[in-house]
């Protein structure tokens, strides 16, 4: 399993001010807090990634919580792969990871969105940057259930 990078740590981190804001301006909610604490450590040590067992329990649940919001495969239903591309001009994923996407673990997902990112070059990006369907945004019923395992 990938590591988890710091990127996606704070991503999580905004997710989770968005959709929980502070109600006094002041203080940040439980699962904010549980993330922002791996954050801190990671960069007074200088790190960009940490493995998934060194985070306390409740960091690894409020980073599950943001991780199942987020779209999860970067297909745009242009697949070049099938057509012998080694990489795919629509989501920019190797044909292995194309093949293999449904049993990677999430981690290893996070680690090809933030290289097919970085690259930059998929026409999800770009040319066919319409077709890309975005996350789906949870009501605040939903975001309150959340909160309440933590």
């Amino acid at each position: 399993m990938a590591p988890l990078h710091l990127h996606d740590l704070e991503a999580a981190i905004n997710w989770w001010r968005q959709h929980a804001p502070s109600s006094d301006g002041i203080s940040a909610c439980a699962p904010v807090r549980a993330l922002a604490e791996v954050y801190a450590r990671m960069v007074w040590q200088q790190q960009d990634a940490v493995v998934w067992s060194a985070l306390p329990g409740r960091a690894q649940a409020a980073w599950t919580a943001w991780y199942q919001h987020q779209s999860d495969a970067p297909c745009i239903a242009i697949c070049s792969t099938a057509q012998g591309d080694p990489v795919c001009k629509g989501c920019g994923r190797t044909e292995d990871e194309v093949q293999h996407w449904t049993r990677m673990e999430p981690l290893d997902k996070r680690a090809v969105w933030r290289r097919i990112t970085a690259e930059g070059t998929a026409w999800r990006f770009n040319k066919y940057a319409e077709r890309v369907v975005p996350a789906r945004q949870p009501g605040k019923a939903e975001i309150e259930g959340l909160l309440g395992e933590f």
